[in-house]
């Protein structure tokens, strides 16, 4: 049992996240009355949308580019048109939905408290406040060093065809 658990991998969609998962998946527009029908050689045949979710929790959860992801998940272009469709039709948002949901029955989410986690910015208006940044303070505009600790200047301020030096 414990080699087999180490076997599956953190990105592997299993058979009871997949039925939890495929009753959210938008479904195919299409016009009511018309046929639709490949012909022969016109086009991929559309991929399996188990297989678009695999590859999609794949690229999220190892964070690999779109053009990166393995041919066993199929076209890295058809894979990334499906998740911006699927963003566009609201699917992450109702998967995050029923995970909470289930999340909340399982456990239970205290919600009388909760917390937002955001990136550190800049303050557009806090130099007002703080002040000058503190590696800076003290010092003039002109007494700030290069990086070569130095001002770049030629050796030499013109020099001949063939002169050395």
């Amino acid at each position: 049992m414990r080699l087999k658990m180490a076997q599956i991998k953190s990105w592997t969609v299993s058979d009871a996240l997949w039925v939890k998962v495929e009753p959210l998946i938008p479904v195919v527009k299409r016009i009511e009355g018309r046929s639709y029908q490949r012909k022969p050689g016109a086009g991929r045949k559309p991929m399996a949308a188990r297989q678009v979710f695999s590859a999609i929790v794949y690229v999220l959860r190892t964070g690999i580019q779109w053009k990166a992801l393995p041919r066993e998940f199929g076209s890295a272009s058809a894979v990334h048109q499906y998740f911006q469709n699927w963003q566009k039709a609201g699917f992450f948002l109702k998967l995050w939905r029923a995970g909470l949901a289930e999340y909340d029955g399982m456990q239970g989410i205290a919600w009388e408290w909760q917390s937002v986690d955001g990136a550190l910015g800049k303050a557009p208006l806090a130099q007002e406040c703080v002040g000058p940044n503190p590696t800076d303070r003290g010092k003039k505009g002109a007494q700030t060093k290069f990086a070569s600790r130095r001002a770049w200047r030629p050796a030499v301020t013109r020099r001949q065809r063939g002169q050395r030096g």
